[in-house]
């Protein structure tokens, strides 16, 4: 297949991605604030903190879902349907295995946990152990879900995705009424729900792919042994840098928690609310090349998987600032407007937040690179390794004295060390040069975000607190960041192409 039909692909899927990203939004920021107001801050922040412990226990879910995915794009890439169908069943036995283990690990040490580590009121800890058992239940459906998640993206078929995921967000809009009206208790049965209604997706995505994919009818329950060590090998280290994460979000969560309460852990879970929309328009588009990506590498056509990472990262960067902008300057009325009554730290959380994200940004797509080389090992060991700090030195700074959200200064210096690694690191594996990197993403992204910020920021400064004026906020910064990106923010040839499809379009 051509270079140009890849493309056109990948635009195609995106776009897909895209209307479902939007549709998602629009019901999620209203769902959020109805569920807030419903919970209460305090059950709001239990949910987020009680289910963070779960989210701790599923790294290994995580690291085996990278590697599914890795392994059906090579196979596809290579155009070897025997060896796809038994990655495919190699894939589902070992996610049962997971499914086993974070069991085990859930109802002993995560049970113990929560009993008798979490700073939560006791008039409470009966509905935290309900919502506690409910989310244990929604994650192993969750993990069996991943290889049919996985065939369906590696197959590029994004429409399906993004129908089944419209559904998803129809579904959790249902709950939103139901929890108004409801007599029962609202923290416990919104936990059921949300637990019901991952059993409804999980069976339409087994129904889709048993229909229209092959190595999903025809499932061999005997594994083979060479491709089960390479992939859990694989995976093995995707779990070391899964466990960085994993710390940084949940880890850091707990911690808050064990400090200053469950108040606090609803002001983090509006902030990872507002960056998981923002991020979730980068994931779309990742989702969309990722495959590409891995497949070019499985080709051995270097120069188009240089190009795609190139652009990738540009894009990506481009795609965070254009929505991390204007809501990092209008925080408070945005937020006022939201949530009507916005917790403490909610403000500051959602600005250091969206400023991680933006930084980590335009290396997203270094990972799938490396990854499509299969040797991550000494690369995980570093990143996990430096992204461990971030725990100690936050609970330092929480038992000096300091407020929660300098957790994420620490994890600001942290993430821009982690940076350099990445790029280095990557660079090196797939014969892409650094220099070329640091000139075309580092230094282009850089003076994109500087010269599309002067004027939002001159508006913001002298205009009064207001919703006109956050307007006008907001419409300069994401005009700023589109001219500004389309002007300097692309490779002379990129510039020429894009705009060529701009103006020449019928």
């Amino acid at each position: 297949m051509s270079r140009n039909a890849d493309n056109q692909r990948i635009a195609k899927n995106t776009l897909l991605l895209y209307f479902r990203m939007l549709f998602t939004m629009a019901v999620s920021l209203y769902t959020s604030r109805v569920v807030l107001n419903a919970l209460g801050v305090e059950d709001f922040g239990i949910y987020n903190v009680v289910g963070g412990i779960v989210v701790m226990l599923s790294f290994l879910n995580g690291a085996m879902a990278g590697a599914t995915q890795r392994f059906l794009n090579i196979e596809l890439g290579r155009k070897d349907e025997k060896q796809l169908k038994k990655v495919f069943s190699t894939s589902l036995i070992i996610h049962i295995g997971v499914s086993i283990v974070v069991l085990l690990l859930a109802e002993t040490i995560g049970l113990w946990f929560l009993n008798t580590c979490m700073n939560i009121s006791e008039n409470r800890m009966h509905a935290a152990n309900w919502v506690y058992q409910y989310s244990v239940a929604a994650f192993i459906v969750s993990v069996i879900s991943v290889p049919y998640n996985a065939t369906i993206i590696a197959h590029e078929k994004m429409s399906a995705f993004a129908y089944i995921s419209i559904l998803e967000v129809i579904l959790k809009l249902a709950i939103v009424f139901i929890l108004i009206v409801a007599p029962f208790d609202k923290l416990i049965l919104y936990a059921f729900l949300i637990f019901l209604v991952g059993v409804i997706i999980r069976v339409v995505y087994g129904i889709y792919c048993k229909r229209y994919f092959l190595e999903c009818k025809l499932i061999d329950w005997r594994p083979d042994k060479q491709l089960l060590k390479d992939m859990l090998s694989f995976s093995s280290w995707t779990i070391v840098g899964s466990l960085g994460y994993i710390f940084h979000t949940q880890g850091i969560a707990i911690i808050m928690n064990l400090f200053f309460g469950a108040t606090v852990n609803a002001a983090q879970g509006i902030a990872n609310q507002v960056n998981s929309v923002v991020k979730g328009f980068v994931s779309n588009f990742l989702q969309a090349l990722n495959p590409q990506v891995v497949k070019t590498y499985a080709a051995n056509e270097m120069k188009a998987m240089h190009k795609l990472v190139l652009r990738g990262c540009q894009i990506s960067f481009y795609l965070v600032a254009f929505f991390a902008i204007p809501l990092m300057l209008e925080a408070p009325m945005i937020l006022k407007i939201w949530l009507r009554e916005v917790p403490e730290y909610t403000i500051i959380f959602v600005r250091l937040v969206l400023l991680l994200s933006l930084c980590d940004s335009f290396t997203t797509l270094l990972g799938t690179a490396k990854g499509a080389t299969g040797k991550i090992k000494i690369y995980q060991i570093t990143l996990t390794a430096i992204g461990l700090f971030h725990l100690p030195f936050s609970a330092l700074f929480f038992y000096l004295g300091y407020p929660p959200y300098y957790a994420m200064y620490v994890y600001l210096v942290i993430i821009l060390i982690l940076q350099l690694f990445r790029i280095f690191f990557v660079c090196n594996s797939i014969g892409l040069s650094k220099k070329l990197f640091f000139k075309q993403v580092v230094l282009r992204c850089g003076v994109v975000l500087v010269i599309s910020m002067c004027l939002p920021l001159y508006i913001h400064y002298i205009g009064t607190q207001s919703l006109g004026n956050s307007f006008l906020v907001g419409i300069s910064s994401m005009i700023s960041i589109a001219i500004i990106a389309l002007l300097l923010g692309f490779a002379k040839d990129d510039r020429s192409k894009l705009l060529y499809k701009i103006f020449n379009k019928r």
